[in-house]
């Protein structure tokens, strides 16, 4: 078996048969060998029962509770018989072969992590790459828009040599996911990909970036909550990732810097009468 695709759903029925179905297009005219794996977490839409009729040749894992997004992909990850191992999120499209040149690409750098471009639903393209979140970074993501610059998320015209690319769409061989680079389970949505690729970099591996694949990425298919609950997240995995990795003299400044994009975000919902940031930062804040 050369790939085993994993996706992890949540309530994304429609989105999956999409996905599902660009998958198995991306395969129909390649000698590449594959599985697909999906991990449901107790979705209530009718999923399963799509599953059952439309795509009896998936394996398909139907947990009893919803064990987030790390533990879903850790299970698929533990059951896959590829060479390499995709992983994959359900709001995703597959276009030309787009998994296959993604699969010939990881075969050149097999002691790497390799992630394709992604594109939004109008073709434009997605930041889904950059450095991991040293404390500069955080401050230029926080204060100077720095995703929209290109200080903190890139989407590269070349290959790339980079610190993480998206957990929308990775790709490695399993030897190296079973080489204790698992997701930490700890973590239940959000900068789980950072947190491994982390660890990956401490034990040699590469991460590249390879903008020959494209990818559409439509976005927050399984957020439980769409408006505060990225934010939240993220307030969530950076304090995490940095009581793990980082020392305390940075955990202590994250949370500085954490805090006053709070109390500065709730002061301009406060004076605009916004009451998304206003609720959404009082909460951000009781987290750090």
């Amino acid at each position: 078996m050369d790939i085993s695709v994993i996706i992890v759903s949540y309530n994304t029925k429609q989105l999956l048969d999409d996905c599902l179905a660009s998958v198995m297009r991306n395969f129909r005219a390649s000698l590449v060998t594959f599985e697909v794996i999906v991990v449901d977490n107790v979705s209530t839409d009718g999923t399963r029962q799509m599953l059952r009729q439309k795509y009896p040749t998936v394996r398909s894992v139907f947990n009893d509770t919803n064990v987030g997004f790390g533990k879903a992909n850790n299970q698929g990850i533990r059951m896959a018989h590829g060479d390499y191992i995709l992983l994959l999120n359900s709001d995703t499209i597959i276009p030309n072969q787009a998994i296959v040149k993604l699969y010939r690409f990881a075969r050149r750098f097999p002691n790497s992590f390799v992630g394709p471009k992604l594109l939004n639903k109008d073709g434009s393209s997605q930041t889904s790459c950059g450095p991991f979140f040293s404390l500069p970074v955080v401050f230029a993501a926080l204060f100077l828009k720095g995703d929209s610059i290109g200080l903190t998320r890139w989407s590269p015209t070349r290959i790339k040599r980079v610190d993480w690319v998206s957990g929308a769409c990775m790709m490695a061989r399993r030897e190296m996911y079973l080489d204790n680079l698992l997701f930490d389970e700890k973590i239940f949505m959000y900068m789980e990909e950072v947190d491994l690729l982390m660890r990956a970099r401490l034990k040699g591996y590469k991460t590249y970036f390879y903008p020959g694949s494209r990818i559409i990425h439509l976005g927050s298919g399984s957020s439980i909550n769409k408006r505060s609950g990225p934010v939240l997240n993220i307030y969530k995995g950076l304090m995490y990732v940095y009581q793990k990795h980082y020392s305390q003299t940075a955990l202590v400044s994250l949370r500085v810097l954490l805090q006053t994009k709070a109390i500065i975000a709730w002061c301009i919902g406060w004076l605009t009468g916004n009451s998304y940031l206003t609720s959404t930062y009082v909460q951000a804040y009781k987290l750090v």
